[in-house]
């Protein structure tokens, strides 16, 4: 069973730029497609980005202009490099794991492995 784990989260300013990363354990990597998403206070896990195997991805919103999603297969990890961050950008991000695929897997639902989340915090 994949197991996940998120890091580089922290307190940035407006504009400022954060990369997290994703370790992942436990299963053959190449297996699953990986996904970002984010919850503020008081609100439902959003969303944010998926990478498949063929390292094809997916980004919800705005967020693909300013976010890269990337995957390394021979570090068994996926990253999530966020610039021009902005206020609303604050939020717990989650890394998660689901079944391999081409297509598009945005729920959460949709995943079966989940990390414990990393805090962003975007704020002069």
């Amino acid at each position: 069973q994949v197991q996940v784990v998120e890091s580089g989260g922290g307190l940035v300013q407006p504009g400022g730029s954060l990369r997290l990363s994703c370790a992942a354990s436990g299963g053959t990597f190449e297996d699953y497609t990986f996904g970002w998403f984010r919850q503020a206070p008081g609100k439902e896990r959003q969303f944010v980005a998926q990478i498949n195997y063929l390292g094809g991805t997916v980004y919800y919103g705005a967020s693909g202009g300013r976010f890269t999603m990337s995957r390394s297969d021979a570090k068994s990890m996926v990253f999530l490099q966020m610039n021009n961050l902005r206020p609303e950008d604050t939020a717990v991000y989650y890394c998660a794991a689901g079944p391999k695929t081409r297509g598009l897997l945005s729920k959460t639902s949709d995943f079966e492995a989940w990390g414990q989340g990393t805090q962003v915090t975007v704020s002069s």
